[in-house]
């Protein structure tokens, strides 16, 4: 086994499999983990699990993607009611989530990238610190706006591979927000939080390989 296979590579609330299929297509030992079965073609290659039951089991790096329905800034309508009183049961939820958020940060995983929508302030000061880079589909190649915020843990910033933001103004509105207007349906939750092909490809060849160049194994 050569170095590059016996990096370990961690894709945490992964069901897609988009992440760990461009961290393995380059030769990493990489394995999604999610509380769902995978739909990305690999079982063999995936967790089903709570990350957190096996988040100390000796990974070189970890991709997050936590859930981020109580934690975007797009649900601050929903914190309170329209009487002006305080949504509890809201408040409750986007206080697990971001103290989720926060463990998963803190783990003891020497290389460790996060990624969620912008988060809601009250989110922030949960997990205890703003994120370090915002980043956009158009700037990996897909013609589309979707701002994604990294929290990153001893890596460098996300350099953007194929920048189409002259191409992308030619398409509508409708299509530069396609997963915004996508129509209400049990998989419209799913559908919005896939990691574009693109930014996968990115993590998988820059942090894969910076990892490979700074582990000591």
């Amino acid at each position: 086994m050569d170095k590059l296979e016996k990096i370990r590579i961690l894709v945490a609330c992964e069901e897609s499999q988009i992440v760990t299929k461009a961290f393995r297509k380059l030769g990493f030992n990489a394995y999604s983990c999610d509380l769902q079965w995978s739909s990305g073609g690999h079982p063999e290659w995936h967790i089903m699990d709570d990350v957190l039951n096996v988040i100390n089991d000796g990974w070189h790096l970890m991709i997050a993607h936590p859930p981020c329905t109580y934690l975007a800034n797009s649900g601050a309508g929903w914190l309170y009611k329209n009487n002006g009183e305080k949504n509890q049961e809201r408040w409750e939820k986007l206080k697990k989530g971001a103290e989720f958020f926060k463990k998963l940060l803190e783990a003891d995983i020497p290389y460790i990238a996060i990624e969620n929508p912008i988060p809601l302030r009250y989110a922030i000061e949960i997990i205890g610190r703003k994120y370090d880079q915002i980043i956009q589909p158009f700037q990996f190649g897909h013609p589309e706006k979707k701002a994604t915020c990294l929290w990153l843990k001893n890596l460098p910033p996300l350099q953007p591979t194929n920048d189409v933001s002259e191409k992308m103004k030619k398409y509508t509105k409708k299509q530069i927000q396609r997963l915004h207007y996508l129509a209400p349906s049990r998989d419209r939750a799913k559908i919005r939080s896939k990691t574009y092909s693109g930014i996968a490809e990115a993590m998988a060849s820059q942090w894969g390989n910076y990892v490979l160049q700074n582990i000591v194994l």
